[in-house]
């Protein structure tokens, strides 16, 4: 499968709680009304939840405000994108689709990209869904690389070396899912940036956990011991001040699998 991240600032004019419902209430059901002409295979609206404000005080010290949501879509590969979108249907779907986001997001500071999925902590069936009736909340991390190190390299790092880190912890950490999603550069990437003037950077890619808030209420030396390993390791390859961390909720659209 390919993914399509597209992390969402909210028009200036409008509140979090207006972007998310017009976000949900009316461009969710026109995506979703043009499922087959895109053929989506799959796609969730992710709802920040909490604070609009970054924390300087943690571990990971003055990071980027969190984004007002992440829309997540998924096809079976690559070639079923491009042809979906490039037939005469789908130029006009991604048309429409984008005439409204002008409506709710701001285009040039939102940016999106293409990405290939390594689970670490997956059980089956993929089905755990942060939703508005449960305790899970799912949390998201855009990354760039640190200093230094190339792309590439950083996701390597993370793949190799980080990924076992979080998954020896995940038991005391209570973690339900974990999964890596690393950008994979795209010729469709810059017409989709293009299209709506992206000017912030894409990220090299998000981690993506899911909690149950229930469980992380009781915080554990071994919980504390297994979020001390995994930010001293994440300042080995991260960059915090260009990346971001926020918690959301999850609004799934279209489902085909």
């Amino acid at each position: 499968m390919i993914r399509l991240t597209f992390v969402l600032r909210r028009n200036p004019s409008m509140t979090r709680d207006e972007f998310q419902h017009y976000w949900k209430n009316n461009h969710g059901p026109l995506v979703a009304s043009f499922a087959s002409t895109l053929d989506i295979l799959r796609y969730v609206q992710v709802h920040t939840v909490g604070s609009a404000v970054a924390p300087a005080d943690g571990p990971r010290g003055q990071m980027e405000e969190p984004y007002d949501g992440v829309a997540e879509l998924w096809w079976r590969n690559r070639d079923a994108l491009l042809a979906a979108s490039s037939s005469p249907a789908g130029q006009a779907a991604g048309a429409a689709l984008l005439e409204d986001e002008r409506k709710f997001i701001d285009l040039p500071r939102s940016p999106l990209w293409l990405n290939h999925e390594y689970p670490q902590v997956n059980p089956t069936p993929e089905n755990i869904v942060a939703s508005e009736r449960n305790a899970i909340v799912k949390l998201h991390y855009p990354l760039r690389a640190k200093a230094g190190m190339t792309e590439a390299e950083a996701q390597f790092y993370w793949r190799t070396n980080h990924g076992p880190i979080i998954r020896s912890y995940a038991p005391a950490i209570n973690i339900l899912r974990y999964v890596q999603v690393h950008r994979q550069p795209d010729e469709l990437e810059g017409a989709l940036r293009a299209a709506r003037g992206t000017t912030v950077d894409s990220y090299m890619g998000h981690a993506e956990l899911w909690y149950d808030r229930g469980l992380q209420a009781a915080q554990t030396p071994e919980a504390a011991a297994g979020a001390r390993a995994a930010a001293e390791d994440e300042a080995k390859f991260i960059d915090f001040a260009r990346s971001t961390i926020f918690f959301g909720k999850e609004n799934v659209v279209i489902d085909r699998r």
